[in-house]
C-alpha cells in the first residue's frame, strides 16, 4: 500500500538552484564555469563582520538560543538603519530576525492569511513566492507585467473586474527584472492597498542596490505593510541565512509565536556578527559601481538577439533578457549553453510560465572579469550556431 504524500510535493523546483547544482557538479569534475545563474555577490562580507562573528565565538551566550524574534541588540541596530537610510523612526520591537528572508515570507503568509486566501504577485517574479504559497495552501493570483509597462502590474484592472485579492506582494528592486519603482509608484501602491483593504508584502531585499538615488521603503507611506529584507544581497552574506521583517503591530504577536514554533530563533552567532554590518556602508556601497559596470557590459556587448525587448535594469543585479529570437524553450537553451560553454544562467520559465520560455535571467553580481569571460563565450557560441 502506498503511503500518503502531501500535495506540497507537487510544487515546482526552483530552477536557479537546479542550474547551480549542475554547474557546481561540472565544476567539481574540473569544468571551467562562469556563474550567472544565482543572485550571489562574489565578494565576501566586510572583514569587520567576519571579525565580529569570530569574536562572538568566545562568549558562552553566543552558543545558545536567542529569543524568537531575534537578539534585541540586532533588532535595535536594524531599527537605527531605517533612521540612517530612510529618516524613518521605527520601533525595534516591530522587527523580527529570521533564518534567511525565505522563512520571513513563510511567517508573513502564515501570520496574515488563511488557507484559500489569494495573494496577487507580479509575473515575471521570484518563483519561491508562488511555490511557497502553493505549499501553504494560499492561492497565488498572477498579475502579468511586461517590459512595455516597465514590469509594473495594472492594479486598477483588479478593481474593474471586482477581483481584489487578500494580499499583494511586490518587489523593488525586483527579481528577475531589476526594475525599481519610483517614489510615486510606491506611494500609489501603498495607498491602493490601504484603500482596498489589501495586505501589502513588500520585498525590499535588494535595497541599497540601485544605480541612482536610494529608493524609499514602503514604510514611508504605510504602517500596514509587511517589509521583508535580508543580509544576503547588499551586505554580501548569502550563506549566513539571515533576514529580517518589519511587522505591523497587529501581526507581531502571531509572527512571534510562529517563529518560536517553526525555528525557535535565528542562529545567535550569525546575529552577533550581523550587528557589525551596519558599520560598513562605505565598503558595501563601493560594490555598486562594479554591478553597474557589469550591467553596462552586458548591454553593450551581447547581441540584440540575446537582449531583445527589455526594460532598464536600474537595481539589484539582474538582466532579464528576451531571447525570443533564439529560442522558445529557455530550459533547453540554458542547458545547451551550460553544456557547450560552461556559462550558467537561469531559464526565464522559473519566473514566468507564460512568457518565460523566451527569456533568460543573467545575474551580474560576480566579478567584471567573469562577466567579460561569459560575454566572450556566449558570443563565440552564438557565432558558431550560425546566427
Amino acid at each position: 500500500m502506498a503511503l500518503k504524500v502531501s500535495q506540497a510535493s507537487e510544487i515546482p523546483a526552483f530552477l536557479a538552484m537546479q542550474v547551480m547544482k549542475r554547474a557546481k557538479e561540472m565544476q567539481a569534475a574540473g569544468g571551467d564555469l562562469v556563474h550567472l545563474e544565482v543572485g550571489q555577490p562574489s565578494t565576501p562580507p566586510p572583514a569587520t563582520v567576519s571579525n565580529a562573528l569570530q569574536a562572538s565565538l568566545k562568549h558562552v551566550a553566543s552558543h545558545g538560543y536567542s529569543v524568537g524574534l531575534g537578539l534585541p541588540e540586532l533588532r535595535q541596530r536594524i531599527g537605527q538603519h531605517y533612521q540612517d537610510w530612510y529618516q524613518l523612526p521605527l520601533d525595534w520591537q516591530r522587527i523580527a530576525v529570521t533564518p534567511g528572508s525565505s522563512l520571513g515570507f513563510a511567517i508573513a503568509f502564515l501570520s496574515a492569511f488563511d488557507k484559500g486566501d489569494r495573494i496577487a504577485i507580479a509575473t515575471p517574479g521570484y518563483p519561491a513566492y508562488f511555490n511557497l504559497m502553493l505549499a501553504l495552501g494560499i492561492k497565488p493570483q498572477l498579475l502579468p507585467a511586461r517590459a512595455a509597462q516597465n514590469w509594473m502590474p495594472d492594479l486598477e484592472s483588479l478593481v474593474a473586474t471586482d477581483n481584489i485579492p487578500d494580499g499583494l506582494l511586490l518587489a523593488s528592486p525586483a527579481n528577475p527584472t531589476g526594475v525599481v519603482m519610483c517614489d510615486d509608484e510606491l506611494e500609489a501602491v501603498c495607498r491602493w492597498c490601504d484603500k482596498h483593504g489589501v495586505r501589502l508584502i513588500m520585498d525590499e531585499i535588494y535595497h541599497g542596490l540601485t544605480f541612482g538615488k536610494r529608493t524609499k521603503s514602503a514604510l514611508a507611506y504605510t504602517d500596514n505593510a509587511i517589509i521583508i529584507n535580508s543580509f544576503s544581497k547588499y551586505f554580501c552574506m548569502t550563506g549566513w541565512r539571515l533576514g529580517w521583517m518589519v511587522l505591523p503591530e497587529d501581526l507581531a504577536p502571531t509572527a512571534e509565536m510562529l517563529a518560536q514554533n517553526m525555528y525557535i530563533s535565528a542562529a545567535t552567532i550569525n546575529q552577533l556578527g550581523a550587528i557589525a554590518a551596519f558599520d560598513c556602508y562605505d565598503e558595501l556601497d563601493a560594490h555598486i559601481p562594479r554591478y553597474e559596470e557589469n550591467r553596462d557590459l552586458l548591454y553593450r556587448c551581447l547581441p540584440a538577439e540575446f537582449l531583445g525587448n527589455h526594460a532598464p535594469s536600474d537595481g539589484a543585479f539582474y538582466l532579464y533578457a528576451d531571447v525570443s529570437a533564439l529560442t522558445n524553450d529557455s530550459i533547453a537553451f540554458a542547458d545547451r549553453i551550460l553544456t557547450d560553454t560552461g556559462v550558467a544562467m537561469t531559464p526565464g520559465v522559473d519566473f514566468d510560465a507564460v512568457d518565460g520560455p523566451s527569456h533568460m535571467r543573467l545575474s551580474y553580481a560576480g566579478s567584471t572579469q567573469d562577466v567579460k569571460k561569459a560575454i566572450q563565450r556566449l558570443n563565440d557560441w552564438l557565432a558558431g550556431q550560425g546566427r
